[in-house]
């Protein structure tokens, strides 16, 4: 069907940088990719950016461009200062304009957050002030220090303006180098540099003021600011507007690009990049508080907001309501590159939304591996995997798929939309497998929404779905498919310890939250989000929780983009953790555990004791299918017990291989 032709005619309106034009007023912010080879831009980039531009975006900004070798960071990071980086980013600037969007570059210098390790110096920060309890010690910058980093952003931009960018941000935001100055939290300087706003300001402002000059006053130039820390004694919004007006007063500024946090390791990191289980409400008003301090300043710029923006619906509504002249999507773009096109076009049920998971995007982004998506397998390597539907198979072939699981479910509709003939098998009433124990967790439903689009993904591409049906390896020979994908998950082991006692599984504590006492101890052997979250939704239910870990980490499978804010809440909900706990026994009343530290006996009394740990492999079938001489893929946990991440990402590529 066809919208209604206004339904988002703000979002959809064009706009003005200064003389950079726009189609419209949606734009795919600078967010890590790791796709950099060599520190410089790579045919991934193009590949990636390319497809977004194609989806309908008005502009991209190019992530996170290094200034300086000691901010490098990370083998994949685009060294923007070395000037071999220019034909790369002439190539993926001509392929985002043949598309129709613009592309600016982010330039940046990470201070603190560079541990040196990789360039083999020291970090830089305004003060000997560490980010973590963890991170290195950095130097605290000279006068010298500081004028080599303003030289270094000015010949970082003018390399971009040479290559062709449209455009330039400023990384003045999310706890980086200029920020680290203008924040209480990281700049303890006592000097010209440190103390009042004033002075804090005066080297960041040095920075974009030189940048300015160097690029001209027709070069579409803008900063990304924080307007909020969440953190004491960082920066709030009173200060954060104050910084703006200043810049803008001082330099003339193009756009302002407004996001949160610090790069600390708190609350305040898990905010950048809020997750699921964050109400996006309250990061709404600070591009508003920006945009109107700046209006009453006399500045009529541009503000872009950021953050949580799923929907085009979202978007134009922020704008709408003078929150912002512009919206940032950043993991709503790596989840669907056409979200623009497809929302224009009112195929909307054909989007594959952001749940929010943090699991392929900030979860690879704090391993330093290449970006990923848990609901879209396709991110990163469009250059080899296009849209299923423009991927047709050479031969179609029946397929059978066992499993109505994230696994099943994505290899079915995959093949299909190849144009393979497929059917699916699933022997419990309803699809899903896993995914249905989020419904019994609020802030997890999320993970309903991509059970939903791979139903109505089943339901477009006309696969055969039977519910009920227990697959046996004779009657699979018998319906005589060309290809078997099992995706037949894995079965929960029983929980058990030495005493007695009943332990219970996740799965048991979730299905029948009855059963769990008012006392819980939550003995975790996987550190994974599944864990985490039950860990939680027990708390909100009212149980007193103490969690034992045998290792000396809590989450660990998890990424602190998302773990940094769900300790806080469970710090204030009285969760206790207990790291290097092996669990004992358990008699019915008193858990023992051993401190694997020094091996001394601990009892700790509980009604209930959870044991969370990874399920067995249900790969039964492959054996005999494959003495049968069926071709066969498997895909998820039939082949280890993992995560909804790896269960997709498998299942889609078994329908590719197809």
């Amino acid at each position: 069907m066809t919208p209604d032709a206004n339904a988002y005619r703000h979002a959809l309106s064009p706009i003005r940088l200064g003389r950079l034009g726009l189609r419209n007023r949606i734009v795919v912010p600078a967010h890590t990719t790791n796709f950099g080879e060599n520190h410089r831009p790579s045919e991934r980039h193009l590949a990636y950016h390319r497809a977004r531009a194609r989806g309908g975006v008005g502009a991209i900004i190019f992530e996170s461009i290094r200034v300086q070798p000691n901010c490098v960071g990370r083998p994949q990071a685009v060294a923007g200062f070395d000037r071999a980086c220019i034909p790369g980013f002439v190539r993926i600037g001509e392929a985002v304009r043949q598309e129709g969007a613009r592309l600016l570059g982010q330039v940046i210098h990470l201070g603190r957050q560079v541990d040196g390790d990789f360039e083999r110096t020291v970090s830089w920060g305004p003060s000997p002030v560490r980010w973590s309890a963890t991170s290195a010690m950095p130097h605290a910058m000279t006068e010298d220090d500081m004028a080599s980093v303003i030289d270094a952003h000015v010949a970082t931009a003018l390399n971009l303006v040479e290559a062709g960018l449209d455009g330039i941000e400023i990384q003045v935001g999310h706890g980086h180098l200029l920020q680290q100055f203008l924040s209480p939290l990281s700049n303890t300087r006592r000097d010209a540099y440190g103390g009042a706003l004033e002075n804090r300001m005066r080297f960041p402002l040095a920075v974009v003021a030189a940048v300015r000059r160097a690029v001209g006053p027709d070069h579409t130039l803008g900063i990304r600011v924080s307007a909020e820390e969440f953190v004491e004694p960082g920066l709030h919004l009173a200060e954060a507007e104050a910084i703006a007006v200043g810049l803008a007063d001082a330099v003339p500024l193009d756009f302002v690009n407004v996001s949160h946090s610090a790069y600390h390791a708190s609350y305040s990191l898990a905010t950048q990049m809020a997750d699921m289980s964050l109400d996006p409400a309250p990061f709404r008003p600070l591009p508003a508080g920006i945009r109107q301090a700046l209006r009453a300043a006399g500045h009529a710029i541009p503000v872009i907001a950021v953050c949580r923006f799923r929907t085009l619906a979202e978007a134009d509504a922020m704008i709408a309501g003078e929150g912002a002249d512009l919206v940032a999507m950043a993991r709503a773009h790596i989840a669907e590159p056409a979200i623009v096109r497809k929302t224009i076009e009112g195929r909307t049920d054909e989007i594959r939304a952001c749940i929010a998971c943090n699991q392929g995007c900030s979860g690879m982004l704090e391993k330093n591996m290449a970006v990923r998506c848990l609901v879209n397998p396709e991110a990163g390597v469009e250059g080899t995997w296009p849209d299923p539907a423009e991927d047709k198979a050479s031969t179609p072939r029946d397929v059978l798929v066992i499993g109505g699981g994230p696994a099943g479910l994505e290899a079915a509709w995959v093949a299909a939309a190849r144009g393979h003939r497929v059917r699916l098998w699933e022997r419990g009433p309803a699809l899903g497998g896993q995914l249905g124990l989020v419904r019994a967790m609020p802030s997890r439903r999320a993970y309903l929404e991509l059970l939903a689009f791979q139903e109505a993904q089943l339901a477009r591409h006309g696969v055969a779905v039977s519910l009920g049906r227990e697959a046996k390896a004779d009657a699979i020979v018998a319906a005589r498919p060309d290809r078997v994908v099992l995706a037949t998950g894995a079965r929960p082991l029983a929980p058990s310890l030495p005493g007695g006692g009943t332990v219970l599984t996740v799965e048991d504590a979730l299905a029948a939250p009855d059963r769990v006492g008012g006392t819980v101890a939550f003995v975790d052997l996987t550190g994974e989000w599944s864990s985490l979250a039950t860990i939680e939704h027990l708390a909100d239910l009212g149980r007193r929780v103490t969690v034992f870990s045998p290792v000396a980490g809590f989450a660990w499978r998890t990424t602190i983009y998302s773990s940094l804010a769900w300790t806080t809440r469970l710090r204030e909900k009285r969760v206790r953790i207990a790291t290097l706990r092996k669990a004992l026994s358990f008699d019915g009343a008193v858990l023992r555990v051993e401190d694997v530290s020094c091996g001394e006996i601990e009892t700790h009394r509980a009604e209930t004791v959870i044991l969370a740990q990874y399920g067995a492999a249900e790969d039964a079938l492959r054996a005999p299918l494959a003495r049968a001489g069926v071709a066969l893929s498997l895909a998820g946990d039939c082949l280890a017990p993992r995560t909804a991440l790896e269960a997709v990402y498998e299942g889609h590529a078994a329908a590719r291989a197809i």
